[in-house]
Formats: C-alpha cells, sequence, structure tokens
C-alpha cells in the first residue's frame, strides 16, 4: 500500500478536526527517561526502565482511543554515540519488552512494524524482531511501529538511491520521480499520513525523526518527561490535535 503524497494532500475523512476527529496516526519522539533518573538520584537505566512502562501504558490507551497507528522513536541512528553500558542496557530492555509484550500485542490484533536498520543490531536481537513481526504480519488491527537504528535522513537518502536506480535499469522514467514516488520507497509506506507528532521533555526539535512524514503534521511539544507521559497525557494531546485547523497550505 502506497502511502499518501505529503506535500499538500487532500484531507481525508476524520483528519480536518475542530469536530473532534482523531488523528489516524500518531508518532511521539519519547524524551526524558535520562532526566526522569537523575531528578530522583536514580541510575540512566532506571529511567529507561520507567520509560519502557510509559511505552505499555500510552500504547495501550491508543488502542482503546481508536488510534490507527502509533510510531515510537525507540532508538536513533545517532544513539549509537552514547556510552556503550546505556547502548546495552537500552538493547537489553527491548529485548525484554519483545518477550514479554508480543504476546499481549498478539492477542490485541496488533501489526508489529520497524522502521530504521534493525539488522545492524546484535543477532539474537535480530532475530527476537523478526520473529515478532512475522508472529503479527497478518494481524489486521491497529499499528505499532517501532523505530530502530532509525535516521530520517538516511531513509530519504536511501530512497532516493534506489529511484536512481531504477531510473539508470529503465526502470522508472526521470519526469515519474514525484512525492508518491519516494514515498513508497520510504520505511512509512505502509502507514498511514502522519498526523500528530508529539516530542517530551520539552525540548522543541524533530531530532532527524519522520522528516518527510512531518511535513504537513500538527507538532506538539509538551514539557512532560517521557516516564510521566501517561493516558491522561496522550488524551491531552489528542484534545489539543482536536482543536487545530488543518488547511494543507489553502483557507
Amino acid at each position: 500500500m502506497s502511502a499518501a503524497p505529503a506535500i499538500a494532500p487532500e484531507p481525508v475523512p476524520g483528519s480536518r478536526v475542530g469536530g473532534g476527529a482523531l488523528p489516524r496516526h500518531v508518532a511521539i519522539i519519547m524524551d526524558g527517561n535520562g532526566r526522569w533518573a537523575k531528578k530522583r538520584f536514580l541510575p540512566r537505566v532506571a529511567g529507561h526502565k520507567a520509560g519502557v512502562e510509559a511505552v505499555r501504558a500510552v500504547t495501550r490507551a491508543g488502542r482503546a482511543m481508536g488510534i490507527e497507528a502509533m510510531t515510537l522513536y525507540a532508538f536513533s541512528s545517532e544513539n549509537w554515540r552514547r556510552p556503550e553500558e546505556e547502548v546495552s542496557d537500552l538493547m537489553g530492555l527491548l529485548r525484554i519488552f519483545i518477550r514479554s509484550d508480543i504476546d499481549e500485542l498478539a492477542r490485541e490484533n496488533v501489526r508489529l512494524r520497524v522502521i530504521g536498520d534493525y539488522r545492524r543490531f546484535a543477532p539474537d536481537l535480530v532475530k527476537l524482531v523478526d520473529d515478532a513481526i512475522a508472529r503479527t504480519q497478518f494481524n489486521t488491527g491497529p499499528i505499532l511501529a517501532i523505530a530502530l537504528n532509525y535516521g530520517a535522513q538516511a531513509e530519504i537518502a536511501a530512497a532516493a538511491r534506489r529511484l536512481a536506480a531504477k531510473a539508470v535499469a529503465g526502470e522508472l522514467a526521470i519526469e515519474a520521480i514525484d512525492d508518491a514516488a519516494i514515498e513508497h520507497e520510504l520505511d512509512t509506506r505502509d502507514l498511514p499520513p502522519l498526523d500528530l507528532l508529539i516530542r517530551t521533555s520539552g525540548e522543541v526539535r524533530l531530532s532527524n525523526f519522520l522528516l518527510w512524514q512531518a511535513a504537513y503534521a500538527e507538532l506538539l511539544f509538551v514539557d512532560t518527561l517521557w516516564p510521566d507521559f501517561d493516558a491522561a497525557a496522550l488524551a491531552q494531546a489528542v484534545a489539543t490535535f482536536a482543536q487545530r485547523q488543518r488547511r494543507y497550505g489553502g483557507l
């Protein structure tokens, strides 16, 4: 399934709000685990563990609300720059999350997706991710997409390379390379267009996350540290979204 064009798309039914429609696709930059732990004089890994609990609470709340897709920025391509011990802790928590939550996701008809180059991870973790994706691939319910070793600039560059290769091979006319062609090569091609992007912890930047997809998304920056972001906070974010008027460059 190819995604709708990112540049000035026609609003789909229910996407222009003010009347209370839900966002179809919500993405979250889950920021603030370290600061949450520091405020409590705890090691950073404690903040990451609390962040995993927030993932469970927020994704369950999103499903209960009827949100069609959620994309979570779990590990960026820049996170490799963190101390080796912290990266190891994050990988360990990812293993725990998959093993402990895959039964619930499968039972609730959730389709698990991964965006990013997660095959750089350790072989056992790659297999865990592959098995989890395979187990839920035929589910028909909401989508939970996890961004692992993801960077939006690399994603767009890879899409450009694939399109260039097709053009050189004579499989694609240069004139046919448009917004839809690029979107069809992105990691998110099987997800609905992005409606709402939330960043927690008070930082006001996208940090190389869904740069193309966010072209006409509503952006919401909140001060809440990620481990404290819960079902009520998600409901408030959705209520804020419902007050926005989305004109896509029109009147």
